[in-house]
């Protein structure tokens, strides 16, 4: 297993399998109300049994090259993570969603791990195009995205239908091309 670690004391990305599922639980009770405003993953993850359903998906996904789930670590602890919802590397397509409980928000966690899954995708895998689509309450993910230097292809108005309610949902992307210009810029700024 690998683990890289994202430029904050303590702090990690790495694989998020299925033998992790207490600890991927317990995580999601800390934060169930947090990370289920936006997203379904609380729900998938309602006891030990469905919590390692849903870490066994990603790791059948992982072993089709169909999807990926990383999680993040914050002094040992697991905080958040970061899962590639649909992997399509043949099309060069990718889906992104991310999630973090709220006691590592505001710490610029998610910013560096997605720029470590988006390098591993783009530079990696070749994927042309990874797309994250956010509901446009989301502001925190929302600035996520700006901050990766995503561009806003546009908004899916009510779209998605969560808790009873039609959410707006803004599709956010980045180009290959556009990545490692990016990245590029990044690197030569450094000292």
């Amino acid at each position: 297993m690998f683990a890289t670690t994202l430029g904050v004391d303590g702090a990690e990305l790495r694989p998020l399998e299925p033998w992790q599922a207490e600890e991927y639980l317990a995580h999601v009770e800390r934060g169930r109300e947090h990370i289920g405003r936006y997203i379904a993953l609380a729900a998938a993850a309602e006891d030990l049994a469905s919590a390692r359903a849903f870490l066994q998906l990603y790791a059948d996904r992982a072993a089709a090259d169909t999807g990926r789930v990383f999680g993040i670590w914050l002094e040992g602890v697991l905080v958040g993570g970061i899962f590639l919802r649909v992997m399509d590397v043949a099309r060069g397509y990718c889906e992104a969603a991310c999630w973090l409980e709220p006691s590592a928000t505001g710490r610029g966690l998610m910013t560096r791990a997605a720029r470590v899954c988006l390098d591993w995708v783009v530079f990696e895998r070749k994927v042309h195009r990874v797309e994250c689509r956010i509901p446009s309450s989301n502001t925190p993910s929302i600035n996520v995205a700006k901050r990766l230097g995503m561009t806003r292809d546009g908004v899916l108005r009510e779209s998605h239908l969560w808790n009873g309610v039609r959410h707006d949902m803004e599709v956010w992307s980045v180009l290959g091309p556009e990545w490692r210009e990016l990245r590029d810029r990044q690197r030569s700024r450094r000292p």
